[in-house]
């Protein structure tokens, strides 16, 4: 891939943030959603590449725009694959919570997993302890083992994980041993990059959350030296068949970072909507000026770029995007 597409996306994910940061706090997830997806697709026209949403907004029946399998790009350039969540937190914004992003990752044709739309059991480290553990473990062993590598107590161990009905035994496993627990209400894919990011505090990400999310969060941990690994958790033999027919043909094999972002390279960049572990979100700022924070990073080369930026708003065509709320300040 050409090195100048990882400065592309990261416009792609700023106008994302940009039209959605609007709606936070208004209790609006769906039109805070349909302006990052709207804001994102008209981006995509101007970067140089010959993309394929492999990862989106569902199916061509389910979506009209970044539904699995459009071309996005200019169509001159690197056959790549694509992956995006426009709004990733889409309920946070609505709250004004923390950690929500707009994210995308893009790999040469054939390496992203066609991840399936359903729950993934996950594990997610930084650097220290990539390679070193194993999904198939118990959570115990896991986090005895954890302790052992980064010469830790195991009760000075931190572990994020949703907070979520599904997540009770575990959490109670996660208490029992006695590490320290982060929970987050959403916003998985930041979540499972938090470990590695030494500021945050994070040692391991846990617990289950949406598949396709996964694989956005292997392709940020495959440029940051950490390690994910998910296996899918089908709940009927519908869901099981929709595996195979997406070319997953042991549906419940544990997924390596090859299986998920393939072994070439990839790029992955994120822009804050919302203040979070590693990114701030939109600021505006006086005279129709508005901050933004982003992260572009890329595999071949480790490099990983922190990008703040100062956007003149009337120049973002945000009029463009029907169902964004008027950023000067107007009610939507």
């Amino acid at each position: 891939m050409e090195r100048e597409l990882a400065l592309e996306v990261v416009r792609v994910t700023e106008l994302a943030a940009l039209a959605s940061a609007p709606w936070m706090g208004r209790g609006d997830k769906m039109n805070a959603d349909d302006a990052a997806t709207s804001a994102m697709r008209l981006m995509f026209d101007s970067v140089s590449m010959a993309g394929t949403v492999v990862i989106g907004e569902g199916e061509m029946d389910e979506a009209p725009m970044l539904y699995i399998g459009e071309s996005v790009g200019s169509l001159q350039g690197p056959e790549v694959d694509v992956a995006v969540d426009p709004l990733e937190g889409t309920e946070l914004v609505a709250k004004g919570l923390n950690n929500a992003l707009a994210v995308i990752a893009v790999a040469p044709k054939g390496n992203l997993l066609h991840a399936p739309d359903m729950y993934m059991e996950k594990l997610a480290v930084g650097p220290a302890l990539a390679g070193q553990l194993s999904l198939l473990d118990p959570a115990e062993a896991t986090l005895r083992k954890a302790a052992d590598i980064l010469n830790k107590q195991v009760c000075d161990l931190s572990v994020m994980i949703l907070d979520r009905e599904r997540h009770q035994d575990l959490i109670h496993t996660l208490r029992d041993i006695g590490v320290r627990i982060k929970f987050l209400s959403d916003g998985d894919v930041a979540g499972a990059i938090a470990p590695a990011f030494e500021e945050t505090g994070i040692d391991i990400y846990l617990g289950s959350g949406g598949a396709p999310e996964g694989v956005l969060a292997a392709a940020a941990l495959k440029c940051l030296g950490g390690e994910f690994q998910g296996r899918l958790m089908p709940e009927n033999q519908a869901q099981y068949d929709r595996c195979i027919e997406m070319g997953i043909m042991d549906p419940l094999k544990v997924l390596s970072m090859e299986d998920l972002v393939g072994d070439d390279d990839v790029i992955f960049s994120a822009t804050g909507v919302m203040d979070g572990e590693f990114l701030k979100g939109v600021r505006y700022l006086p005279d129709q000026h508005a901050e933004t924070h982003s992260m572009v990073m890329r595999a071949k080369t480790r490099t990983i770029r922190f990008i703040k930026a100062i956007h003149y708003l009337p120049n973002k065509n945000l009029q463009q995007i029907g169902s964004s709320a008027n950023i000067s300040g107007q009610t939507p």
